[in-house]
């Protein structure tokens, strides 16, 4: 979807970066990031920061950018941004069909804010199906080529303080 939209991809990358969390981040950081030459990453910033999406702050020499909370758009964009990634869906329908979650949390690089690949979530409830969990992190992967890594935590009947680990 948004590769039709937006024919740049490291501007696909940095919408991606400062839209999907609270991020703030230098133009060496997200060369180095997405692999790319800084000079690339500099046009797109611009590009970006021209358009009101991004802000920069100075930081001695160098400038800070983030996403620009003011602009009319950014919930929009935070939104279609999600959508792409495919998130919200995904949350959707783990709370929905997977028993008593209590609570739903997304952890490591994905809520660094760095896109790897990986999605890795953590899930707390009891009497989760865990059949449905697997075709769940299945259809995710073939749907937005993500691989999601799931530990369940399910508090322990014979302990109120204790909560069981599954992996």
């Amino acid at each position: 979807m948004l590769e039709s939209l937006v024919t740049s991809k490291t501007r696909i990358k940095l919408l991606l970066k400062f839209f999907s969390h609270n991020n703030a981040s230098y133009l060496r950081a997200l060369a180095k990031e997405f692999d790319e030459s800084t000079n690339s990453v500099r046009v797109e910033l611009n590009r970006l920061s021209e358009a009101g999406l991004l802000t920069a702050e100075e930081d001695g020499k160098t400038k800070l950018y983030r996403a620009n909370h003011q602009h009319p758009f950014f919930e929009e964009i935070k939104r279609m941004v999600s959508k792409f990634l495919g998130l919200d869906e995904l949350l959707e329908k783990v709370v929905k069909g997977l028993g008593n979650v209590d609570k739903a949390y997304i952890v490591g690089d994905y809520a660094r804010g760095v896109d790897s690949g990986n999605i890795d979530l953590v899930l707390i409830g009891d009497r989760i199906d865990r059949e449905y969990l697997d075709f769940l992190v299945n259809k995710t992967y073939e749907k937005i080529n993500r691989k999601v890594t799931v530990t369940l935590l399910e508090e322990d009947p014979g302990d109120v303080n204790g909560i069981l680990v599954f992996g």
